[in-house]
């Protein structure tokens, strides 16, 4: 038997199915994703005074990723329906980029992890702020969409060697 990780929800004939965690200990599990959008720097200063013509984009979005989050068994096959206890999404403006950051936090006391649900969030309030801000900007670009780190569970604590 290798060392290496093999495909959790690939059965052994090759099909997919989806993870039976009854067998696990419920521990507290927290994910946090990252991601950023950049856009023209007129396009930051929209969003910043509140002037796109669909409304508060950073708002909005906050509660796309919120509810995206919840929702996310529902877009991702063979994700497990949580009870999440505590989603945030942070987004802050990045000058350098120039853009917004956006930062996603997941939690539950549960049998699986959250890393789904924060990627989740992450992209859709990414989306969000897409949509919203299109009619200004159709060149904005998401990307750097990953795992920061997570918490909790049988394979213990991951941090990606880049996080901040």
């Amino acid at each position: 038997m290798s060392d290496q990780p093999g495909l959790t929800h690939i059965g052994a004939s090759g099909e997919a199915h989806m993870v039976d965690v009854g067998h696990k200990d419920a521990t507290v599990r927290i994910a946090v994703a990252e991601g950023h959008i950049t856009m023209a720097a007129e396009t930051l200063e929209l969003i910043r005074q509140g002037n796109a013509k669909k409304g508060d984009v950073i708002g909005t979005a906050r509660i796309a990723g919120i509810m995206a989050a919840k929702q996310t068994s529902n877009l991702i096959p063979l994700c497990h329906p949580l009870q999440l206890s505590k989603v945030t999404v942070d987004i802050a403006e990045d000058p350098a980029l120039p853009g917004l950051r956006v930062q996603a936090t997941v939690k539950l006391t549960g049998q699986t992890g959250v890393e789904m649900e924060a990627l989740t969030a992450v992209s859709v309030t990414c989306l969000t702020i897409y949509d919203m801000a299109k009619a200004a900007d159709k060149m904005m670009e998401i990307g750097g969409i990953r795992l920061l780190e997570k918490s909790g569970g049988k394979s213990g604590p991951f941090r990606h060697p880049d996080a901040v």
